[in-house]
């Protein structure tokens, strides 16, 4: 489960969290927790934020408008606090699309510095595993530097950052390989931001092994649901009367108890249909991870991929960026 350090911080707030022992604790769950470090709100709040070689200050979205300053150190403060078994490094985050080198090159070289100051405020070490991240933007040369200058760092993994950002998929999965073909193969690359099916697949072709999204979430509070052919839009009034489940492979609670019609007239309606939906959106991309991995133990990777492919596009009308990631890693589509 991934945490938002940058929100967190805000509410409950560090002494609620400090109190309670940590976020496994307060929320009762027994299972892995990553945090991000607050970087990415540089983007998607960049409004509201002046970024320093100290850290980013940000104007606060709480009715009292104070100021929020998020450091290499009160980041790692934070995570520590929360406990998370993975916590990032607070990185200088670039919008992908981003035209100013200027900006990219001053953005990816922080990033480094901001890692050093990371590394040297982490206070649980033993039990919490920080993981740089390599930014860049689609710069190849950059972010050949970044994963080589964060390799020299004794950390247990790698996250590549700074895409899906709106750039091509011809960019996105050109710069994935270049992250992966740098980065050490015995510790977990993780890409972050990356979500929907097709891209977990090639991405994971391509060398990857953890993701986060918000898609899965996302998707569901506009009435979609995720199966292996796509997205149904339970919206649609084809679905009206179809008193089959989502899924009838899916054994979550929402595919065993309730309909494609019954969706269908609660969709964006009722928000017991957004829980809903989440439940089974959520239990897909677990499936679908599963599936690659066992895939991957069995050595029959290139066989699932093949087969998931196929599904996806049974005209076989493959995009060309799925067909040219796959070649650069020795898989041919049928």
């Amino acid at each position: 489960m991934l945490a938002n350090t940058y929100h967190l911080g805000i509410k409950p707030g560090v002494e609620i969290l400090k109190k309670a022992g940590g976020l496994h604790k307060f929320m009762n769950w027994n299972c892995a927790l990553l945090t991000d470090s607050g970087g990415f709100q540089m983007v998607s709040l960049l409004k509201l934020a002046v970024i320093t070689e100290k850290g980013v200050q940000f104007r606060s979205l709480n009715a009292s408008k104070s100021e929020i300053v998020l450091t290499p150190e009160h980041s790692i403060e934070i995570q520590n606090v929360i406990g998370a078994d993975i916590i990032m490094q607070l990185d200088d985050v670039v919008k992908t699309t981003s035209s100013d080198d200027k900006r990219i090159e001053e953005a990816m070289y922080r990033t480094t510095r901001w890692l050093d100051r990371c590394m040297q405020s982490h206070k649980r070490v033993e039990d919490q595993n920080i993981f740089p991240i390599v930014q860049g933007t689609l710069n190849t040369k950059l972010r050949s530097l970044s994963a080589k200058a964060h390799m020299k760092r004794d950390v247990r993994g790698f996250a590549i950052g700074g895409l899906s950002g709106g750039e091509s998929k011809d960019e996105f999965w050109k710069m994935v390989n270049l992250s992966t073909d740098i980065l050490p193969k015995n510790k977990p690359r993780y890409l972050m931001g990356v979500g929907f099916a097709i891209d977990l697949v090639v991405c994971t072709a391509l060398g990857v092994d953890m993701y986060d999204c918000v898609f899965p979430t996302r998707t569901a509070r506009f009435g979609c649901a995720l199966v292996m052919t796509g997205q149904l839009n339970l919206k649609q009034k084809m679905y009206k009367t179809d008193l089959t489940p989502i899924d009838k492979d899916c054994d979550c609670s929402t595919c065993k108890t309730y309909t494609r019609s019954y969706l269908h007239h609660i969709a964006t309606i009722h928000t017991v249909s957004c829980h809903l939906l989440t439940v089974h959106n959520v239990a897909f991309q677990l499936r679908l991870m599963r599936n690659i991995r066992e895939s991957i133990k069995e050595n029959k990777f290139v066989e699932f991929v093949q087969s998931f492919m196929v599904d996806l596009h049974p005209n076989k009308d493959y995009p060309n960026w799925v067909i040219d990631a796959l070649q650069a890693v020795g898989i041919q589509l049928k």
